[in-house]
């Protein structure tokens, strides 16, 4: 996710100022990775430097005194193309658990390291242990998504990543099935 274009969008709305826009953040993409109030300030800071936004003035709030920050001209153009953008699908097939799986096959075939009494990570295992921590974080999506009162974008948001998190345990059932397979293939390399 483009954390500048998603601020410009936050600001597409009217000005508003740094700790206001990590809480619309938070209220509008409630299953996204956390921001953290430093990306939020160094973007802003970056915004501003290319054109794409400008500050306002200043605010308060009945708190301490902000600076509130605008989208301008410039960031709204840019916010248009890049809205209109067709995100290109994943260039490259390589995910962490697959790399773990194969380095796994690895370690196994090249046997505990002198002295060291232990056998190296197992590859079925892994993926037994990755499978129900996958399953343990779709029942926690599912029970978000279903609660009383939850919002749609919490609900899309976690129908997102349980579509995700899905796919992954197909893909760790038909692995785990041809593991032998697998295992004869890496080690032949």
């Amino acid at each position: 996710m483009s954390t500048r274009h998603v601020l410009l969008g936050l600001l597409a709305a009217g000005p508003r100022h740094g700790y206001d826009l990590k809480r619309q953040y938070d209220a509008r993409f409630p299953q996204a990775r956390p921001l953290a109030f430093g990306q939020v300030y160094t973007t802003l800071q970056r915004l501003v430097r290319d054109g794409l936004a400008a500050v306002d003035g200043t605010g308060s709030d009945g708190g301490p005194e902000r600076t509130l920050y605008r989208v301008t001209d410039e960031g709204s153009r840019e916010l248009a193309l890049w809205a209109d953008e067709i995100t290109a699908p994943a260039p490259f097939v390589a995910n962490e658990i697959f790399a773990k799986v194969v380095v796994a096959i690895l370690v196994t075939a090249a046997g505990p390291p002198t002295g060291s009494g232990g056998r190296g990570p197992d590859a079925a295992a892994l993926l037994r242990a990755q499978r129900a921590a996958h399953m343990e974080r779709m029942r926690e999506l599912t029970a978000l998504k279903t609660a009383p009162g939850t919002a749609l974008t919490t609900v899309l948001s976690a129908d997102y990543a349980l579509a995700h998190l899905d796919a992954d345990v197909r893909w760790m059932t038909t692995t785990a099935a041809r593991i032998d397979t697998l295992t004869a293939e890496v080690n032949a390399i």
